[in-house]
């Protein structure tokens, strides 16, 4: 196995501290580097949306394998229209909401949970969101609470504001000029973006792979962290051997 840099790109609420097994099982083969993104860890004060945020993680991700998820799948995305990488990881992603209402609808949703974080504080907000069934398959210690209560409100809602995905212009239509090698990852058990998933591979052609991981919901890295990993580590290794 020929050693790669890798670039992980992490979700809503979470951290470069957030990725558990899966980052530490990865990091036993590879160079590995975390990313906080803007609104969050060590980005905190950073306002800025997607193209922004892709602009200002473009030159850390050039040449890499990025790997994104969900928010940081979204990223990934734009940064692959941006940057030339080695290869591109997408679990739980989408390449954005078609229709313009309903697009629309989901800004303003977002902008009324931004508020609702502002009023209730980061730890309330914290609950009411891993208490959602898109993250019923993380436990005590894959939740990873901690790291993500040192996030702020300020960040977190800005994030939701500018990166939430009704702010997000559709890719579908781009995907097809990718040139990295792209694995599409989803859990079985998350049936939103499992077909999500599907389409991304349909759109991106000939360069993407399809993974659906057994007894995973959305968070399969987190919920399932040595089937994710070997799996993800079997596909650097071979583009790595193209």
């Amino acid at each position: 196995m020929v050693a790669e840099r890798v670039v992980l790109l992490h979700g809503f609420t979470q951290t470069a501290e957030c990725w558990g097994e899966f980052g530490t099982l990865l990091a036993q083969h590879h160079d590995v580097q975390a990313l906080d993104l803007p609104g969050h860890g060590s980005r905190s004060q950073i306002e800025t949306d997607l193209i922004g945020t892709a602009e200002l993680l473009a030159a850390d991700c050039e040449g890499a394998i990025v790997v994104g998820y969900s928010l940081g799948g979204r990223v990934a995305l734009h940064v692959a229209l941006r940057a030339r990488l080695r290869g591109l990881v997408l679990i739980g992603a989408t390449g954005g909401i078609d229709d313009d209402a309903e697009r629309a609808a989901r800004r303003a949703a977002d902008e009324e949970l931004a508020a609702h974080l502002e009023q209730i504080g980061v730890d309330a907000f914290l609950a009411e969101w891993l208490a959602q069934p898109l993250f019923a398959g993380l436990d005590a210690e894959s939740s990873h609470l901690a790291q993500r209560r040192t996030n702020t409100v300020a960040g977190l809602a800005s994030s939701l504001r500018r990166c939430g995905t009704g702010t997000q212009r559709p890719l579908w239509d781009d995907l097809s000029t990718l040139d990295a090698p792209t694995l599409v990852v989803s859990g079985a058990n998350d049936a939103k973006f499992a077909a999500l998933g599907d389409r991304l591979t349909t759109a991106i052609g000939l360069g993407a792979r399809r993974l659906v991981i057994d007894d995973a919901g959305h968070s399969t890295h987190l919920e399932r962290p040595r089937e994710t990993a070997d799996a993800v580590l079997a596909w650097i290794d071979s583009i790595t051997l193209r």
